[in-house]
């Protein structure tokens, strides 16, 4: 039947079997690239093509059945049709001429440059596909149901059941990876406090806590003019309340409140006493996510944080964990002044007591904090001696110099960033 059609019909036919396969082939890769969780986006706000797509990708192993299918099924067509015009044309080597010749048209305009666009546009290309291969998917039911049956059973020699599709679920790894990946879709602010968030259950309360040497607390027990005096020019909202020493306090002070008694001329022992609330208690290494959630829980802004002695440690704040999340949300710089100080020559004269998180994050360093919390615990646990001024040592990419000491502690170091070319210079 086929050596009696005319050269031009043929030519027509081999056309319509080369445009099918660049549809199944097109389609197959748009379908398999899609975003999945743009696709379940489109998907709930009613886009019809998403829908459609989506319910073909529920079962996977009849989409890709029906896809190579009707793949195969018009390539071999194809094939046929293109021997019967080379012999047409060139007699008997007009066989190997055309197969040949099919081989590389296939490959040019059914296989790559459609596949290639269907990668680039995923989307322009799938969802139009899916009305198509949803009916056709009904019609070759049957033999798509047949050809499965086989290579199912075949698969589940491996240990797979092709009834259950991949799991879509991501770790927390890969959601960062998939944030990075954003772009300018997502403003950089915004990337930075997701990963940040992300990051809150690698980091614990003793990281960010205020040490105990740097609380300002009020000793209930003070003569009551020095507690006025206190109280009028604290710069804090919540002062821990103690009596004698931090190790026994009574609880936590809202500043506001006092102030209003203040104000009214009504502040006495008692009527301070009164408005003095329970202390809330944080165990120490406490990670940060879980920490957030039991503020929540307990309606509580400010923790102190204690060892397994129940030994006063630090104290921690709500305000701590928002700037792990996004930096510092306030225009009072006096904090970052008082414990960094740049010079001229590029160094920075750092307090022995600063937290070695904030220094990182405000010079965007990587001093390690795996260890010791601040710049003088660092330095000790490094030489294993307080040492004496001048002394110098170097970690990584980072020169540290002792300034300034006492009889337990290092007070002032200098810290110098080397560079890369630095580096290699020497």
């Amino acid at each position: 039947m086929l050596e009696e059609t005319s050269l031009l019909v043929l030519f027509l036919i081999l056309f319509f079997l080369l445009f099918l396969s660049a549809f199944f082939s097109s389609s197959e890769t748009a379908l398999m690239s899609l975003n999945r969780y743009r696709l379940r986006h489109l998907e709930q706000e009613g886009h019809r093509g998403a829908i459609i797509a989506s319910q073909l990708l529920s079962r996977p192993d009849r989409l890709i059945g029906l896809i190579l299918l009707g793949n195969n099924f018009v390539n071999i067509l194809a094939s046929a049709i293109a021997t019967v015009i080379g012999i047409k044309l060139l007699g008997e080597n007009g066989i190997v001429a055309a197969t040949f010749a099919l081989t590389l048209v296939v490959l040019l305009f059914a296989e790559v440059t459609p596949k290639t666009l269907a990668a680039l546009h995923p989307e322009k290309v799938a969802f139009p596909a899916s009305f198509i291969l949803k009916p056709l998917l009904f019609i070759l039911y049957p033999l798509v149901w047949f050809t499965n049956s086989i290579t199912n059973n075949m698969v589940r020699l491996f240990g797979v059941s092709p009834e259950q599709a991949a799991t879509s679920a991501i770790n927390t790894e890969e959601l960062k990876v998939a944030l990075m990946e954003a772009g300018s879709m997502i403003p950089t602010r915004h990337k930075d406090m997701l990963m940040s968030i992300l990051d809150l259950e690698k980091v614990t309360v003793n990281d960010v806590m205020v040490p105990r040497n740097e609380i300002e607390g009020l000793d209930i027990n003070a003569p009551f003019p020095e507690i006025v005096q206190q109280l009028s020019h604290c710069g804090h909202t919540r002062l821990p309340v103690y009596e004698e020493s931090m190790d026994n306090i009574v609880g936590i002070l809202h500043l506001r409140k006092a102030l209003h008694l203040i104000s009214q001329n009504n502040l006495t022992l008692e009527s301070l006493r009164s408005i003095i609330k329970g202390a809330y208690f944080v165990p120490e290494g406490t990670p940060l996510n879980t920490q957030l959630i039991n503020f929540q829980r307990n309606r509580r802004r400010t923790g102190l944080v204690v060892d397994e002695y129940g030994d006063l440690l630090g104290l921690i704040t709500l305000e701590d964990i928002f700037r792990e999340i996004v930096g510092e949300f306030t225009a009072d710089t006096i904090d970052e002044d008082k414990d960094i100080h740049p010079q001229n020559d590029g160094s920075y004269l750092i307090n022995g007591t600063a937290n070695i998180r904030e220094i990182n994050r405000n010079n965007s360093w990587n001093l390690p904090t795996d260890g010791p919390k601040t710049i003088n615990g660092l330095v000790l646990e490094y030489l294993e001696s307080i040492p004496d001024p001048g002394v110098s040592v170097r970690m990584g990419d980072y020169v540290i110099e002792v300034i300034q000491t006492s009889d337990n502690a290092i007070k002032t170091v200098r810290i110098r960033h080397l560079q890369p070319e630095l580096e290699r210079e020497e």
